[in-house]
């Protein structure tokens, strides 16, 4: 029914970098336009696809999409994180999982990031998964470990009941090598076990009163204050430590109820491994930080802890960037306190493994093979931290999904090397001469409790968005990959695209051809509608899903007999057009002469679409946009002027074959007026229905 466009063979990279980055290669792009839709139940299914912990991620992630997006070249990346969790709030989806084989029987060891990824893997293939943890409650160490103020337990608790809706089975308060080994679970029929048991000890001090009944590791204390109410009481604390173990320690004592918090670690303080953000929080909730300082000795007074000696750390790495510090002894300090909680680092405890019947070698390390994530036990399989080292929970999640692929394989009796996994390349960065034309927006910072609100309770630090909020934010994602890309057999090199685009995508090569950089296109939709050999094609379905959705209501209005005029409305479906007052209000209630298509920004209503549904016999056509010049306006450059050029073409139309142009109405709205679309629209209605039903011999 609409233009019909050759396929063209893809050259240019493919993947958004903010996908290329995310360690699980989350469709970030799609479910971030969904959500400037206002789907916010389509754009879960998306996130959930292939992220079980969704919830977990859209509150405690460490977002390296946002670091790799484009947008940061232009004002600030996007909110990536906090819009996931508003995709999770207001959105429901689920996915079931296909029957499960009793013959593919995998036992996964461990329920953190890394097992729960790969359990979901493996259940979404069809095999029957167990799940065994040693804790009351399954979730690993975000469950134990991460403070309540930053991973509320029903956070969690969402992620595992709809695993367990898939058929995972959860055991919890079971230890492998304590209370079940290797022998045991293949007596169970388990052909397949997945050590994924994550870094639960905790790394000691080598210095003087290290031994002190008032030194606490990092792990206990953090498990201690989440589910034991572990209480300091006016306490002085010191922290050893300048990872972000340390930082949620040092915060974690803070509404504890020490009087003080110190935290001291090698680093400068820009080089702390911790989260920048994180750092800055602490700071606000008045943890002090002694950077670049090492711990030379605990100071022990009449039996009770006194404070830490230090000594001034010179340089944390060596020359071959291998950790090595080199400290300073004649520039030391002192500072007190009287409890101090070691945060330098987790290990592994493989004694329980070891126990279990997996082998360990001469140096106390798993045995495993990272090609395969086989362990030499024939059938036994491991990843996550406890070969990897620490590493945050989406790298964790993205080894269990690499486990789960290789388990697989097993079953299937075939074989497996990582190296052989797929991998695209990313869009390389944005032109200068691009960037310069996009339209600077304000990046939507989560809304957070303030620092009074939070230092004295576990209660969640940060709000997450309102819809309104989501919506808008996510709508300055640039659509990385999304847009235009060049037919170059149907090319006649006519400038249109050029002198249309405002980000100057299309340019004259060295040869005098147009060349339209895909790569670099915002995916606005304006050469699309205006090439007039249709040699523009949209990399992505967006505008296709808009015509299907539009033949379907074309064919509805059509076989209405009522005696009032048939009418279309063609609308932005982004911004205000996406929240629930615009839905709810006029959507919900609208005449049954009156039908409505949403298009991904006005830019992507061609001239064709209004033509071929007054050729088909609808009475009259509305497109609906965004005006221009709004604060919360459309991000695309000149939709609205483009928008109107195209109308005068169509009214033009209209009147040569005796259409009256009045029955194709332009309306570019602000986000208030969409929120009161019904006042706005029945204004209009009411001239159309002055027209009538059209003449039905006059056709287009």
């Amino acid at each position: 029914m609409w233009k019909s466009r050759s396929r063209v063979k893809e050259e240019s990279p493919s993947v958004p970098p903010c996908q290329d980055a995310c360690p699980i290669h989350q469709e970030v792009r799609e479910y971030l336009r969904l959500i400037a839709a206002g789907e916010f139940s389509r754009s879960l299914e998306v996130i959930r696809k292939n992220n079980p912990l969704a919830s977990v991620c859209g509150t405690i992630c460490p977002h390296y999409c946002e670091n790799a997006c484009r947008r940061q070249n232009i004002d600030e990346p996007l909110s990536i994180r906090g819009l996931k969790r508003a995709a999770v709030e207001y959105g429901e989806a689920s996915y079931p999982a296909p029957p499960a084989d009793p013959g593919k029987k995998v036992a996964v060891i461990g329920s953190g990031p890394a097992g729960i990824s790969a359990a979901f893997d493996l259940v979404m293939q069809g095999c029957t998964v167990t799940v065994l943890e040693r804790e009351a409650l399954a979730g690993g160490a975000p469950r134990n470990f991460i403070p309540l103020y930053r991973l509320p337990d029903e956070t969690i608790d969402r992620d595992i009941e709809l695993l367990q809706k898939l058929g995972i089975e959860f055991k919890t308060g079971i230890e492998f090598g304590t209370d079940v080994n290797l022998d045991d679970l293949k007596k169970d029929g388990f052909k397949a076990i997945l050590l994924a048991v994550g870094l639960t000890a905790g790394r000691g001090l080598s210095i003087p009163g290290a031994d002190h009944r008032d030194i606490l590791m990092a792990l206990h204390f953090l498990k201690a204050s989440k589910r034991e109410g572990f209480y300091l009481d006016g306490r002085e604390v010191i922290v050893v430590g300048g990872g972000n173990v340390a930082i949620d320690v040092a915060r974690s004592a803070v509404r504890c109820g020490a009087a003080r918090v110190r935290l001291v670690c090698l680093e400068k303080k820009e080089e702390m491994p911790a989260f920048p953000q994180e750092i800055e929080e602490a700071g606000e909730e008045g943890v002090e930080f002694n950077c670049s300082w090492g711990p030379a000795g605990i100071r022990v007074e009449d039996g009770r802890i006194s404070g830490l000696d230090l000594h001034e750390c010179i340089s944390v790495f060596d020359d071959r960037q291998t950790f090595n510090p080199c400290f300073n002894e004649l520039h030391q300090t002192f500072i007190p306190g009287d409890l101090v909680i070691v945060s330098i680092g987790q290990t592994q405890d493989l004694e329980t493994v070891s126990r279990a019947g997996v082998q360990v070698d001469n140096r106390g390390c798993l045995k495993f093979d990272p090609g395969t994530m086989k362990t030499p036990v024939e059938g036994v399989f491991a990843c996550g931290e406890i070969v990897t080292g620490p590493v945050t929970a989406v790298k964790a999640m993205a080894h269990g999904k690499v486990a789960a692929i290789s388990i697989a394989a097993y079953l299937e009796g075939k074989s497996f090397a990582g190296s052989l996994l797929d991998s695209e390349d990313p869009l390389p960065e944005l032109e200068a001469d691009v960037a310069a034309n996009v339209l600077k927006i304000t990046r939507e910072e989560i809304p957070m409790l303030t620092v009074q609100e939070r230092t004295h309770n576990f209660l969640p630090v940060e709000k997450g968005y309102t819809m309104a909020m989501a919506v808008w934010e996510s709508l300055r994602c640039l659509g990385c990959a999304a847009g235009a890309r060049q037919i170059v057999e149907k090319c006649v090199n006519c400038l249109t695209c050029l002198r249309t685009c405002p980000y100057h995508v299309p340019v004259v090569s060295g040869m005098g051809d147009v060349m339209i950089r895909d790569h670099q296109c915002q995916a606005c939709g304006l050469c699309l509608t205006v090439c007039p050999n249709l040699a523009i094609e949209f990399r992505t379905p967006y505008i296709a899903e808009a015509e299907e959705k539009l033949e379907y209501e074309i064919k509805e209005l059509t076989t209405f007999n009522g005696n009032d005029p048939a009418v279309l409305i063609l609308a932005c479906g982004l911004g205000a057009f996406a929240l629930p007052e615009f839905n709810e209000g006029f959507i919900k209630n609208k005449p049954e002469n009156v039908s409505m298509v949403k298009f991904p920004c006005i830019s992507k209503i061609d001239t064709t679409h209004v033509l071929q549904a007054f050729k088909l016999g609808v009475d009259s056509v509305v497109t609906v946009g965004c005006a221009e010049d709004e604060r919360d306006a459309c991000p695309f450059g000149k939709t609205m002027f483009w928008a109107g050029q195209r109308a005068k073409r169509i009214k033009y139309l209209l009147n040569e074959s005796g259409i009256e142009e009045e029955r194709f109405v332009l309306l570019g709205l602000s986000a208030k007026d969409a929120a009161r679309f019904s006042n706005t629209i029945s204004e209009v209605l009411a001239e159309i229905q002055k027209l009538g039903k059209r003449n039905s011999s006059n056709t287009v």
